[in-house]
């Protein structure tokens, strides 16, 4: 697939940005979550529960990162980019509707997601030309 300079570095921040939160929950979660306001304490249950999908997500980052340097993981890197600044906003927004309004840091972050869903889509879906389109032909 080939990107122009604005989707490479539209991929790239959405990887850096997906891998470094992934790390942080992996790798320090106590810290990372008390950077929201919540206590996680010292239950290995939930702590395990926390840190494989963070690492899922910083692997998933990582392989977006490749993807914006990459031409044959582009198309994959385009996806999960995609897949992860869409569901992470909307699962904020049925927390929302459920729950009821998180802290502003937590609102703060989905307002962050939003808006680099938004560049993903002005990247990808309107900032494209015939040689960056998604297609099977490539």
């Amino acid at each position: 697939m080939h990107t122009n300079l604005l989707q490479k570095l539209t991929l790239g921040l959405a990887g850096v940005t997906a891998a470094s939160i992934g790390l942080m929950i992996a790798v320090v979660p106590h810290a990372f979550y008390e950077s929201y306001g919540i206590a996680l304490g010292t239950d290995p249950n939930l702590l395990s529960e926390l840190r494989a999908p963070g690492a899922g997500l910083a692997v998933l980052g990582f392989v977006t990162i490749l993807g914006a340097f990459q031409r044959d993981l582009t198309r994959v890197a385009v996806v999960i980019a995609f897949a992860i600044f869409a569901a992470f906003p909307a699962g904020r927004l049925i927390s929302l509707l459920a729950d009821g309004m998180p802290n502003t840091s937590i609102a703060g972050a989905m307002i962050i997601e939003i808006v680099i869903l938004g560049m993903l889509v002005g990247a990808f879906v309107f900032g494209r030309d015939r040689r960056s389109a998604i297609s099977p032909a490539e």
